[in-house]
């Protein structure tokens, strides 16, 4: 049984023929061979400067939102922690796939030993995870802020905002858990080649010589009941969010209310949509070349991480006025 397309919102994976790679005999190899994308090998340092700047952008604008709000005492508050944690998380995730993405693209660097395969795609899975998580608890924020304005200091206090991200980052990290354990008990015996810049669960699944339908069983689980529970959590939170501000009596307090999500809405847009297109692509683009595939997923791996600073740095008046206060500083 394969997991369903969704699985590309945690492991962005797309299928390939196994005959098109070389086999040898072995089991449990020390390295794996990353081809980057297939069929492209030629434009690879072409390729690599979209990527290269991508990340760049993501590493300063990530460490900005985390200096501003350290500096900032006005930004010490539920939204902003929670912000914050969703920078650091979108650093561990640029930083966990984009190095030795690079480092093929430009030394033709395509060995990775089994072990360090393991841990990039747990820290890879199990960060992103903990951005979907992050994303609920904002999203809980939002709510409270805009449902029960009067309480919301008293709920979300700062011990309740930690036990949140406590509580995100041991869900996601047990979660994803599994995936290293079971793939290094099985034997591999059919190639070593994974045919994308990156290791992920199921590209690793499939190269395993042994019966993987827990793995699949397990992957759809993960799907339908974490990231697709977080998706229904966010939803039903909107709707109320929704309701209460229509329910507002001037149109300029509904404007204004709302003015308040925008940035949190576009950073889920940025991070489910794509996600969304890619399953569909998945789905009905089989006659899609794997090299075009493999490249949109780069792109997605890199676009929330890219996107959420500039959504909050500019969607955010407090973020926005803090760092036009720290630039005209610079300048005097």
């Amino acid at each position: 049984m394969q997991e369903t397309p969704f699985c590309l919102s945690v492991g962005h994976l797309f299928p390939y023929s196994m005959s098109d790679s070389n086999t040898t005999d072995f089991t449990n190899p020390s390295t794996f061979i990353l081809l980057g994308i297939p069929g492209l090998e030629a434009s690879h340092v072409w390729i690599s400067i979209p990527f290269c700047t991508m990340y760049i952008i993501a590493i300063l604008g990530n460490f900005t939102i985390l200096v501003t709000m350290k500096t900032e005492p006005s930004l010490h508050g539920p939204m902003y922690y929670f912000l914050c944690m969703l920078a650091f998380t979108d650093l561990v995730v640029s930083t966990s796939i984009v190095p030795k993405m690079l480092a093929i693209y430009w030394l033709n660097s395509r060995e990775i030993d089994f072990t360090a395969c393991l841990i990039q795609l747990y820290f890879f899975h199990c960060f992103t995870m903990m951005e979907s998580g992050i994303f609920v608890a904002m999203a809980l924020d939002r709510y409270v802020a805009i449902c029960h304005p009067l309480r919301h200091s008293t709920i979300l206090t700062n011990s309740v905002v930690a036990k949140i991200g406590l509580a995100v980052m041991l869900r996601s990290g047990m979660v994803i858990l599994p995936y290293p354990f079971l793939l290094r008990q099985w034997p591999y015996c059919r190639t070593n080649i994974i045919p994308q810049p990156y290791c992920a669960h199921i590209a690793v699944v499939k190269l395993a010589c042994a019966d993987t339908r827990i793995s699949s069983y397990y992957g759809l689980f993960v799907v339908l009941c974490v990231i697709g529970l977080d998706v229904i959590f966010i939803a039903l939170s909107y709707t109320q969010i929704l309701r209460a501000i229509f329910s507002l009596p001037t149109k300029d307090a509904r404007i204004k209310t709302f003015g308040t999500c925008i940035s949190h809405l576009c950073a889920i847009l940025a991070f489910y949509i794509p996600s969304l297109f890619l399953s569909l692509m998945y789905r009905f683009g089989q006659n899609v070349p794997l090299h075009f595939h493999i490249l949109i997923a780069n792109v997605y791996l890199l676009m929330p991480p890219m996107l959420n600073p500039i959504i909050y740095g500019v969607g955010t008046k407090l973020i926005r006025d803090r760092l036009l206060r720290i630039f005209t500083h610079n300048r005097t």
